[in-house]
């Protein structure tokens, strides 16, 4: 990326991958890029080389999220510089191969835009994230992404946090994004879902066309929620859970959780508040998948972020 008098010159965006099954039951990328693997016509736009993948076909045929270990966790340098070896979990193998297949990561040579789609059980609806606020490019998209879909909603996750780290399969590209729409049951597939999820893919890839045929992007904002915090749930000294997500928070995914709200809501009934100082906004709330990870909800904060105006870098 060069700076210009405020515009950010980025080059074009010629290799971009879609990432379906990194969770092998999150059904509506699945089946699109199966759909889209048979018949690429609706993802290909002119200058831009398209591919469809399935990242983690065992998990994908045994409709699990994994076989061994989250392959959206497992893209840490030191999984990636690992030596090769059959004793490996099949997601570390497998993360090896996919960094070998798009990246390396870090590299010049990585693809362009990987976009990763997920599902969630959570009621997060279309939800955008990003793993950078310098990212002015993966920032202008999904300016232009929520003005394409509107009024229909579109939150924005910033998963930048010093203390989170995620290591997800499509941070292995320059420009990563990950789409996670909800809910869904796990290894179910909803037709509204998928459609959501289509639609979005559609205007992503248009803004790839417009931005590589040369159409300048002016200065923008951008509403985000940037990760703050895992919230487990109540539990004994055996590690037992001993409280559900309350009534009054369940499916209020980005809704303002106040200081004293309901929070928690013991077996027993007692209701357990948030203490925090200050108002958060939660999501991935009681996600079916984060159990084993002992998080019953992610806070964030509400933030905007000034996106550079973005061109398209000049040929010499």
């Amino acid at each position: 990326m060069a700076s210009r008098c405020g515009v950010c010159c980025y080059n074009e965006a010629k290799r971009v991958a879609i990432f379906g099954g990194t969770h092998g039951n999150e059904m509506s990328g699945i089946m699109l890029v199966n759909m889209w693997s048979k018949n690429e016509a609706e993802i290909q736009r002119s200058g831009v080389m398209t591919k469809p993948f399935i990242t983690n076909p065992r998990a994908v045929e045994k409709c699990t999220r994994y076989v061994d270990t989250d392959l959206n966790r497992a893209f840490t340098p030191e999984n990636l510089s690992a030596p090769c070896a059959d004793e490996l979990p099949y997601e570390v193998q497998r993360a090896q191969e996919i960094n070998k297949m798009f990246g390396p990561k870090g590299s010049a040579n990585a693809y362009d835009v990987i976009f990763d789609l997920h599902n969630t059980t959570s009621n997060m609806g279309s939800t955008l994230i990003l793993e950078s606020s310098a990212d002015h490019f993966t920032l202008q998209m999904v300016h232009y992404i929520k003005k394409a879909i509107a009024p229909a909603s579109c939150p924005v996750l910033l998963n930048e946090h010093p203390l989170l780290k995620y290591s997800t399969s499509r941070s292995v590209a320059k420009h990563p994004i990950g789409l996670e729409v909800g809910p869904q049951p796990q290894g179910v597939l909803r037709s509204n879902i998928f459609e959501s999820m289509r639609a979005i893919m559609k205007h992503a890839l248009d803004f790839i066309e417009l931005f590589n045929n040369g159409v300048e992007f002016p200065p923008c904002s951008v509403d985000v929620f940037r990760v703050q915090e895992r919230m487990d749930y109540p539990r004994d000294s055996n590690g037992n859970i001993t409280a559900m997500v309350h009534p009054n928070l369940q499916d209020c995914d980005w809704e303002p959780l106040n200081p004293g709200d309901p929070m928690f809501q013991t077996f027993d009934g007692r209701t357990i508040p948030y203490e925090g100082s200050s108002p958060v906004y939660p999501t991935f709330i009681n996600e079916a998948a984060y159990y084993e990870k002992q998080q019953a909800f992610v806070t964030t904060r509400r933030e905007t972020l000034a996106a550079y105006a973005i061109r398209k870098t000049e040929q010499q």
